[in-house]
């Protein structure tokens, strides 16, 4: 599970903007992101590094939502509450992931401060 930066002591780098490519361009497998066209291996290092950093803190930032989603929807308070079997189903998940997402979603909403239902 990923590990959000503030509480790791690290800063959270600020990550290249990710643009929406055309859709023409997407269609083409080789095109990605324009990094094809970068002739210069130093530049072209330099965007891919940015498009790494980006990605990854998109994907961290995105399990957190993921979890704090599994928790809310586990939440025993809620009278259509899900069990980890239902949230393992939904996310594709096994059962025993499901548990530990809906956990780290419990702590994540603990230290924001915020209710499990907005």
């Amino acid at each position: 599970m990923a590990e959000p930066a503030e509480r790791s002591g690290q800063r959270r780098l600020r990550p290249a903007p990710l643009i929406f490519e055309p859709a023409e361009a997407t269609a083409d497998p080789e095109h990605f992101f324009d990094l094809e066209s970068i002739d210069d291996p130093k530049e072209l290092l330099a965007r891919a590094t940015e498009l790494t950093l980006a990605f990854r803190a998109a994907t961290d930032r995105a399990v957190e939502f993921q979890a704090v989603a599994a928790a809310q929807l586990a939440d025993p308070k809620r009278f259509d509450r899900l069990t980890a079997a239902d949230v393992a189903e939904r996310a594709a998940w096994t059962e025993d992931y499901a548990r530990k997402m809906i956990e780290y979603g419990r702590d994540l909403i603990r230290a924001d401060g915020r209710p499990a239902e907005d």
